[in-house]
């Protein structure tokens, strides 16, 4: 792991919550999109040293969405950024971690993400994040 690349906060609303991050912290969005994928709209917040990721679920269905019904707003995951993230998963599984995701998939931003089950990481959600082919990253 090279460091925390962002934490993600499960929201209802960005919309709503922007104005806590923008005007009361002063903390600038950085930018807003949608990954269809997982059903979830994504803001970025530049936290200084780390990204803060504000996830909105798009519909009822999406895991942003139950995890808001089962534990309501709050942090989500904690984010590493990595290089070779096929490399990093096997490594992981290899020592015994459970993976949600043995492939890396398509996440906010273009990065390759793959997540560790909490079970594996003692009850916290942990996101593998690769940049590497980003540019500018």
């Amino acid at each position: 792991m090279k460091k925390v690349d962002h934490i993600g906060i499960a929201v209802h609303s960005i919309k709503e919550s922007l104005s806590f991050y923008n005007e009361t912290l002063e903390l600038p969005l950085i930018q807003i999109e949608e990954v269809l994928s997982e059903g979830v709209k994504v803001a970025f917040i530049d936290g200084g040293n780390i990204k803060l990721e504000l996830l909105e679920p798009l519909h009822n269905e999406s895991a942003i969405a139950k995890f808001l019904q089962k534990k309501g707003e709050g942090i989500h995951h904690i984010a590493f950024g990595v290089e070779n993230i096929q490399d990093r998963i096997n490594e992981l599984q290899q020592n015994g971690v459970r993976m949600i995701h043995d492939k890396p998939k398509l996440g906010a931003g273009g990065a390759e993400v793959a997540f560790m089950h909490p079970k594996s990481a003692f009850g916290v959600l942990y996101e593998l994040c690769d940049k590497t082919n980003i540019k500018g990253e």
